[in-house]
């Protein structure tokens, strides 16, 4: 008669396997004493939650810098060890963060962890192909100019599939007036190649001139954010994030 496995998985060590019959058991305390024997690789951080006076001390330029040195950590997949638990507590009455991003709704683009952010840092706003509306222009004066973040970032990405269906002039449900916002993106271009979206050079200039578009947008009907700008209280910029690398690419002009 073969004896029954039980396995305790410890995290951080390999399996424990434990023959569970009559003669020879390992009781729960010899186990929880092993268990506590295991060092703790990782010191999760707990970051104090940004105040007011320090969100207010930051500039454009100092947030813009994080973001790229929190991408830097991803790309070398060096994120910070966060203890979320105690970040959502400490975030619980307040939030000052540091900017907002949009981006596009794409599940392969998580938006803190490629900046390695953590809990009140950072608004993000998510929409397919990531374009403004009244809604999400609503959310960003409240992030700037109610909130105090520093930093609007419109972050487009490679690969788009909401930019691929806008290109081939997709006909679904709501889907189509959604590329309607994306498509004005397509018809900027110019591109002497095969204009579809087979090809990945088109789908890439579209991506970066429906960034750009995003941008042009966002000046154009929030009078807010285009004072706060041309004030120097925030930035508006645009990315690109590459799906094969992880690394994202800041669009200067």
């Amino acid at each position: 008669m073969k004896t029954p496995i039980k396995i305790i998985l410890l995290f951080g060590i390999a399996p424990i396997f434990i023959a569970c019959n009559d003669q020879s058991s390992q009781t729960d305390e010899q186990v929880n004493e092993v268990a506590s024997d295991v060092p703790s690789e990782v010191e999760p951080l707990v970051e104090e939650v940004l105040t007011a006076e320090e969100q207010a001390a930051l500039t454009p330029e100092e947030v813009i810098d994080l973001f790229r040195e929190g991408n830097q950590r991803f790309m070398n997949n060096d994120l910070t060890a966060r203890d979320h638990s105690a970040q959502v507590r400490k975030s619980t009455y307040a939030q000052y963060p540091k900017a907002i991003v949009l981006s596009c709704v794409d599940s392969r683009v998580p938006v803190e962890d490629v900046f390695d952010r953590g809990i009140g840092d950072i608004f993000v706003a998510r929409v397919a192909g990531n374009f403004v509306n009244e809604d999400i222009l609503g959310s960003m004066e409240f992030a700037c100019k109610v909130s105090g973040s520093k930093l609007i970032l419109v972050m487009g990405h490679e690969h788009c599939g909401a930019v691929k269906a806008a290109i081939d002039d997709v006909k679904l449900g709501n889907i189509t007036p959604m590329l309607s916002r994306i498509r004005p993106a397509v018809e900027m271009v110019d591109y002497a190649g095969e204009r579809n979206s087979e090809n990945p050079e088109f789908v890439h200039e579209v991506c970066e001139s429906n960034v750009k578009n995003t941008i042009s947008q966002i000046q154009e009907k929030s009078p807010i954010l285009k004072e706060m700008q041309d004030n120097g209280e925030i930035e508006i910029l645009g990315a690109i994030y590459d799906m094969d690398t992880g690394k994202v690419s800041f669009i200067e002009d």
